[in-house]
């Protein structure tokens, strides 16, 4: 039996049994999974036990019960308020930071672990001068980085040498992938002298899995200052061509209250987000013949250090990447919290309440659609993406991702690297073909593909 309408076009509170049906099938399997720094091991339960598509089905009940508007619940003793329209999400957006700021307790937690002045988790007016120096290093909505042609060669050099250990072993999977992906991370952001330096990243991944304990875990100090005391030391000898080198010295990073090595990090931590969509798209390419040979031609030219200048933006490869993300959001909730009362649909909202938005739900049950279960890259191309609230791959409004285009540039060119000359097939338990439904949750680190030279 469905419940009462709420008085007055206000909110429903939903009642224990959704209460605990939310807790155990959308917000515990995420959090084992490892919001912060993912977990193999629960990545692969995860995928086998479907918890994605579990999420997905209790959100769309909940929305059948309750209706489309957001749904209050209380969650630890925490207000929270559950988007499940795609308007409703488009306003939450809309209007961050203010009133809804992305500096919510349960994220400031987490992430002060690593970025304690990072802009995405900084409340108040020193946000604005933080997202600006981002802004300026990353070219925020410029689809080729004024460091582009630097940055593909970087790309193109170790994606090469990738598919060159791959056709030699024959095998291309995650653990290889991972290793040169981060290389050219490391290169892009901080420049040549930092190539090797396996430990910088070493120090944040133990940062990010105390991450992931946010609300239990205690501050590692000592722990956090090598971090930043080795990553000051990485951008003050960062090339003028790399990322950090922008940052440097860009005009927004001597303003009152940016640092850049607080800037950085957050960088770091969604390159690792980028790399598995990179080889989750490589997966569906794969499966999807008619897709590869697009990409393929696409990106048949020779590349930066050949001779082919300027860079290309690859549109199919870039469209490739983003379905992957639509299929697999890397961000899987979007958490705001109020900065102050707050009116939805008559009912007055307090300040300091959680909103939450589970984008697998969004990218794929909220409006129904049929290409929510597809690989179908062209919703990126024709406007049909862009007519749709619901899809949020990089966040969106003013606190979208800055660092989209930059992830596109060099997502599209590590597939461009590592295709050219080379054959895969996926050989994983699991592949994306387009026989079925494509899985709501896909372990990418578990991936494997045979490799041969083409």
């Amino acid at each position: 039996m469905s419940p009462a309408p709420p008085a007055a076009g206000g909110l429903h509170r939903a009642g224990p049994a959704d209460r605990a049906r939310f807790l155990l099938r959308v917000l515990l399997p995420g959090a084992a999974e490892g919001l912060i720094r993912r977990r193999p091991w629960a990545m692969s339960l995860a995928e086998r036990l479907r918890t994605d598509r579990a999420a997905i089905t209790t959100l769309r009940d909940l929305r059948h019960r309750y209706g489309p508007r957001p749904l209050r619940l209380s969650v630890a003793g925490r207000s929270l308020v559950l988007l499940l329209d795609p308007d409703d999400l488009a306003r939450l957006l809309r209007e961050t930071p203010d009133p809804f700021t992305p500096a919510s307790w349960e994220k400031r937690r987490a992430l002060e672990q690593f970025q304690p002045h990072g802009s995405l988790i900084t409340p108040g007016p020193e946000r604005a001068a933080r997202r600006r120096a981002n802004e300026e290093a990353l070219d925020s909505g410029r689809p080729e980085h004024r460091l582009a042609p630097a940055l593909t060669a970087r790309i193109h050099q170790e994606a090469a040498a990738v598919a060159e250990r791959a056709r030699a072993g024959g095998q291309l999977d995650w653990d290889l992938f991972a290793a040169g992906w981060w290389r050219s991370v490391r290169r892009l952001v901080l420049g040549e002298a930092a190539a090797g330096d396996t430990a910088l990243i070493g120090l944040l991944d133990r940062l990010r899995s105390t991450g992931n304990w946010s609300m239990l875990a205690p501050r590692r100090e000592r722990l956090r200052a090598a971090f930043l005391d080795r990553l000051r030391t990485a951008i003050d000898r960062a090339d003028p061509d790399s990322l950090a080198g922008a940052l440097r010295a860009g005009p927004a990073a001597r303003e009152h209250g940016v640092d850049p090595v607080h800037q950085v990090p957050h960088w770091l931590f969604a390159f690792d987000a980028a790399g598995a969509a990179t080889l989750r798209t490589l997966a569906l390419l794969t499966c999807h013949p008619d897709r590869e040979a697009e990409v393929r031609a696409e990106t048949a030219a020779p590349w930066p250090g050949t001779g082919r200048e300027p860079v290309a933006p690859l549109p199919r490869t870039r469209a490739a990447v983003l379905e992957a993300v639509r299929l697999w959001p890397t961000t899987p909730v979007l958490l705001r919290e109020s900065t102050r009362a707050t009116r939805w649909y008559g009912t007055v909202v307090p300040a300091g309440t959680a909103f939450a938005a589970f984008t697998p739900y969004f990218h794929r049950a909220e409006p129904p659609t049929g290409y929510r279960d597809r690989f179908d890259p062209d919703i990126w191309r024709d406007g049909t993406a862009a007519g749709n609230p619901a899809l949020v791959p990089f966040s969106a409004g003013p606190a979208g991702c800055p660092g989209e285009q930059v992830v596109l540039l060099t997502a599209g060119h590590w597939l461009a690297g590592l295709l050219a000359g080379t054959r895969y097939r996926t050989v994983s338990a699991l592949r994306p073909g387009p026989d079925r439904p494509l899985p709501a949750t896909f372990d990418h680190t578990g991936l494997r593909f045979t490799a041969r030279r083409a």
